[in-house]
């Protein structure tokens, strides 16, 4: 049986756009965005938060300005952070000029929640006027009402229709510096649009299940719609809309990427579920990793296997392994070799120890900065 390795993704063909110092588009990478869930006109928990997103490795960030002092708040925001910001917008035009003359990247709005035609023609001369662009915003839970007489309920079709007409509106006003999103809750119906708008034009493709839920569960809709777009080549940028805090999205956002072979960041933990065999706590040791690992950009494997039985197949694929071993003492693998055994009980210190060395000259050999090295807790 014959495979369709991540090699082969073949990326759907769009246009370029860019969102501050990010494209999208085209081929650049597949970005990954998150959006903030402070007061935005409390700056400083605002900034603070967008700068735990920076760090968990998000591209661009999304900042929600219902009001006057959230436009207002915008300018500091902008200046004191260093990933594009994009201005969530709707109801009110107003608020969409400001968050331009704020310094915003990009304004999300819904056309058809801005009001005439003449207030859209305001807010694009100003995201003209100040190099921004624009994501065109539809969604399944506030589709036009004439779409919703004409369907009977929200669809592929009216989403795609929604969308396609706020684009052509763009177009004929002269501006194409935008993207599309059309985004629902339920799975199916947010990838059939998707793909039906895929292939209805060449805009950029802003994908997210929206309001997907918590932690666990908005992860594994999110991983199964955004993943089947991803595989298919859909998507320039994405969003994974959780019940969690922005740099949860992030994580896993990243971890979409990772798994499908499309972008690579930081330390990919290869672990097996554990079970009596292990040789020490494997979910225990997994958890502490992944959090003394965070800071590490430089992409590397590491393989953590609690016994013999797949362990050394497992360590042979990555930069550095361990396997479980009897006596607590544990069989530490390097380039796919076995190469020293450690203690268990300074088994993770070691193996933090390790892989910082391995990012660093990794870093050094491609010339990039490696993360300084954090102190054992």
């Amino acid at each position: 049986m014959s495979y369709r390795p991540y090699q082969q993704i073949l990326r759907r063909k769009s246009r370029q756009i860019r969102v501050g110092k990010v494209l999208v588009g085209g081929d650049a990478p597949i970005s990954v965005q998150t959006m903030t869930n402070t007061p935005t006109e409390d700056a400083a928990a605002t900034i603070a938060q967008i700068r735990r997103a920076e760090l968990a490795g998000v591209d661009i960030v999304r900042v929600s300005c219902p009001d006057e002092a959230s436009t207002a708040a915008l300018k500091e925001i902008v200046h004191e952070v260093n990933v594009p910001v994009v201005a969530d917008i709707h109801f009110h035009y107003k608020r969409a000029i400001e968050a331009a003359e704020a310094g915003a990247a990009c304004l999300r709005i819904n056309p058809g929640n801005i009001g005439s035609p003449e207030r859209v023609k305001e807010v694009i001369k100003a995201a003209r006027d100040h190099g921004c662009s624009i994501r065109i915003g539809v969604n399944a839970g506030s589709l036009e009402r004439h779409l919703l007489e004409k369907y009977g309920e929200p669809n592929p079709e009216a989403l795609v229709e929604s969308a396609l007409w706020h684009a052509d509106h763009l177009l004929q006003n002269g501006f194409d510096e935008f993207k599309i999103s059309v985004k629902a809750s339920d799975v199916f119906l947010a990838v059939a649009a998707y793909q039906q708008l895929a292939e209805a034009c060449d805009h950029p493709l802003h994908i997210g299940i929206t309001e997907a839920g918590g932690k666990r569960t908005g992860t594994v809709k999110s991983s199964i719609g955004l993943g089947s777009l991803l595989w298919a080549g859909i998507g320039d940028t994405m969003r994974v809309s959780l019940s969690a805090e922005p740099e949860e999205e992030v994580h896993v956002g990243w971890d979409i990427l990772k798994s499908l072979g499309i972008r690579h960041r930081g330390v990919k933990i290869i672990s097996c579920p554990s079970c009596a065999r292990q040789g020490f706590n494997v979910i225990k040791t997994v958890e502490t990793l992944e959090e003394r690992l965070a800071h590490i950009e430089t992409p590397l494997t590491l393989s953590i296997i609690g016994c013999v039985v797949n362990g050394p197949g497992e360590a042979l694929m990555t930069d550095i392994g361990v396997t479980g071993g009897g006596n607590n003492r544990h069989m530490v693998y390097h380039a796919g070799k076995t190469d020293h055994t450690i203690q268990g009980d300074a088994m993770v210190d070691h193996i933090v120890e390790l892989v910082e060395k391995k990012a660093a000259e990794i870093a050094a050999a491609k010339q990039e900065p490696a993360a300084e090295p954090q102190a054992a807790e």
